[in-house]
């Protein structure tokens, strides 16, 4: 791995929930990248982490990664691995705080966000629906987009999310022109300067089975998507009507587009887990920052059990973060 032009930058990791993997994953994915170029240091309580290099200021993260993971410290109340507790609210999102407020200032390249378990958060008061809504909000973006992808050898899949945390029940009603648009701008724009993609092509899915069957089946595709991606192209945006989701994920269906506009969250999320369960990395698109994160929990019931904690999605969404980094610093619109 070689650093281009936000390489000089290091990554900021947030401790997500400490009682759950994510510090054993992030002291694996430093021992795995340790010899690398790459260069990234965790907020959080060193009492979580072995082997550490303390750090006040992410400028001084480089010089100390390939001897110990270099830490900035906050202060968090002690915990027992694998019980979530409401005690450990403040540190979670203090880290979460302070990583978005140093890539806002410009002093790291990109955020990468461990798990948090939001029912813990809820308890302690927390008012937003998860980690995207909450980073939307402390950097005043108006529609952040959740993307999940896989990118490897054996597959490639991106999947945006038109609704994200919502009950399934509510989601024909909230699937609106408007939101479909905006999101599919978002979208496109970011497959543009966030992964050097010049002319991305995205393939919509359908909201009903079959895509409504032509109306047999649902209408939603006839009134609402259809004449939405019409109005997109339009504009100058390569976008299918809407497809069947059951047959928009095979291996040869994936060879035809560069994402997926899906419709809720189940219908985009399981294809991308199927895809590789251990190597997804979650997105947020249209953040003024890069914020990247593994596409999985805080997976409680195997909290420093061993070696059962894979560091996999970690080193995937920091790899991806360090790419759209590098990307966002050389794209020219």
């Amino acid at each position: 791995m070689t650093f281009s032009v936000s390489g000089a930058k290091p990554l900021a990791l947030t401790i997500g929930d400490p009682a759950g993997i994510g510090p054993e994953i992030t002291h694996k994915a430093w021992q795995a990248m340790r010899e690398t170029n790459e260069s990234f240091f965790v907020i959080a309580d060193p009492m979580f982490y072995p082997n550490v290099a303390i750090i006040d200021r992410p400028e001084q993260a480089a010089s100390k990664f390939k001897n110990a993971l270099p830490l900035l410290p906050i202060d968090c109340p002690q915990i027992i691995p694998g019980q979530p507790d409401t005690k450990a609210a403040g540190a979670i999102i203090k880290s979460i705080d302070m990583a978005v407020k140093f890539a806002q200032t410009g002093q790291v390249a990109a955020v990468v966000t461990n798990p948090i378990a939001k029912e813990v958060l809820y308890r302690a008061d927390f008012k937003h629906p998860g980690h995207t809504e909450y980073l939307a909000d402390l950097t005043n973006a108006s529609l952040p987009v959740m993307m999940l992808s896989v990118q490897n050898p054996q597959a490639t899949l991106r999947v945006a999310l038109v609704t994200i945390h919502m009950s399934l029940q509510d989601v024909p009603s909230a699937v609106t022109g408007d939101l479909i648009t905006r999101t599919a701008k978002t979208l496109y724009k970011a497959l543009r300067r966030d992964f050097n993609i010049k002319n991305p092509r995205i393939a919509m899915a359908g909201l009903n089975p079959h895509a409504g069957e032509g109306g047999a089946l649902g209408c939603a595709e006839i009134e609402t998507l259809n004449p939405v991606a019409e109005k997109l192209r339009a504009a100058g945006i390569d976008i299918s009507d809407a497809r069947p989701a059951d047959t928009l994920f095979h291996t040869e269906a994936r060879q035809g587009y560069d994402a997926v506009l899906a419709m809720y969250h189940d219908q985009g999320l399981i294809p991308v887990k199927t895809l590789d369960f251990h190597g997804g990395v979650n997105t947020t698109l249209g953040l003024p920052i890069i914020r990247t994160s593994p596409d999985h929990g805080t997976a409680f019931d195997i909290a420093r059990s061993g070696d059962k904690a894979r560091p996999d999605s970690l080193i995937a969404a920091i790899k991806a973060a360090r790419m759209m980094a590098d990307c966002r610093a050389q794209y020219d619109g």
